[in-house]
């Protein structure tokens, strides 16, 4: 007696194989953007170092004036310490893993993960503003929002109340970090 459910799950893990395998083609050849996760305090080194074998990245930085014993001094200071942004195609991957100071390209049951595009792109546009961004703890919970109006118009994040005004909270899921500018005066919307 033929069993109609066993060939329609064999046919149903069959057309996911296929599928699966699509997309791991594509992950291989089409260039993403990669966090590759760096030794403490290394990311300039493994930018610089990156740059020379040719492989695009992104090292987001901010100011950071810190004071020494006779002296203040202003330092560029990564935005998402110990994390370098790589664009590449993953079978090229061995171009960043060979890098010293790199550890590994942040990955999930063993597969490298890209940055998700929409994420990528709002940190990107945050940054290309001009506005001072400072690390911030990362954040799941909080009132959602979206500039409506001036400089960071378009914006999405949690808001932050402060005693002069709100803060404007970007993570990226991924690494599980988060940036903030002060807003002044922004017009917000609540977002679902």
């Amino acid at each position: 007696m033929l069993n109609i459910s066993r060939i329609e799950s064999k046919t149903t893990l069959l057309s996911g194989a296929a599928t699966l395998a699509a997309d791991l083609d594509r992950a291989l050849l089409q260039p993403q953007w990669y966090a590759a996760y760096t030794r403490a305090n290394h990311e300039r080194r493994v930018a610089d170092q990156l740059l020379e074998r040719d492989v695009e990245i992104f090292l987001p930085q901010y100011e950071s004036v810190r004071r020494w014993k006779d002296r203040r001094v202003r330092l560029m200071m990564p935005l998402f310490p110990g994390y370098v942004f790589v664009h590449l195609a993953l079978h090229n991957s061995l171009r960043v893993l060979q890098v010293p100071g790199v550890a590994s390209l942040v990955a999930f049951a063993g597969r490298p993960v890209a940055v998700p595009e929409d994420e990528f792109a709002r940190i990107r546009g945050f940054l290309k503003k001009g506005l001072h961004a400072e690390p911030h703890p990362y954040l799941t919970i909080g009132r959602r929002v979206r500039v409506r109006s001036g400089p960071l118009e378009g914006m999405e994040g949690i808001v932050v109340r402060r005693k002069n005004g709100n803060r404007l909270v970007v993570s990226l899921e991924l690494i599980h970090g988060a940036m903030a500018v002060d807003l002044d005066g922004a017009d917000l919307e609540t977002l679902p």
